[in-house]
């Protein structure tokens, strides 16, 4: 069996992970929401229910894979829920969790510091 791409349960990494997320509360939230995908995939579930097909269209450069593997992780951590729905074809859609959703202040916040600060670490030195 192939195993490339896939961590060891022994891994130093994974054991870091496990120590820092069990001892700090804010890296522990951070590890959950982490990844180059995540947070676009949460904003855009942030006003609408959206099927798999249209979270793909609004995220130019995430592969299917890629996509496939965040909505499967987010939904292990709780944060969207999945919905099928039993037609042919099948009917799969996406929404966020009670949890996802008490987190849309916090990122209304940060947006707002991101908007704010980008200029300055964007702008050249003069």
């Amino acid at each position: 069996m192939n195993n490339m791409g896939k961590r060891k349960l022994t891994s130093t990494n994974l054991q870091n992970e496990r120590f820092i997320s069990a001892t700090c509360d804010l890296t522990y939230a951070l590890c959950l929401l982490s990844g180059r995908w995540k947070m676009l995939i949460l904003c855009h579930l942030k006003d609408d229910i959206l099927r798999y097909s249209e979270i793909r269209d609004k995220i130019p450069g995430i592969t299917e894979r890629m996509l496939t593997v965040q909505l499967r992780e987010l939904e292990k951590d709780g944060l969207i829920y999945r919905t099928v729905y039993p037609e042919f074809p099948p009917h799969v859609d996406y929404r966020l969790s009670e949890m996802a959703i008490e987190l849309i202040p916090v990122w209304d916040i940060l947006e707002n510091w991101g908007t704010a600060h980008r200029n300055k670490i964007d702008s050249p030195v003069q």
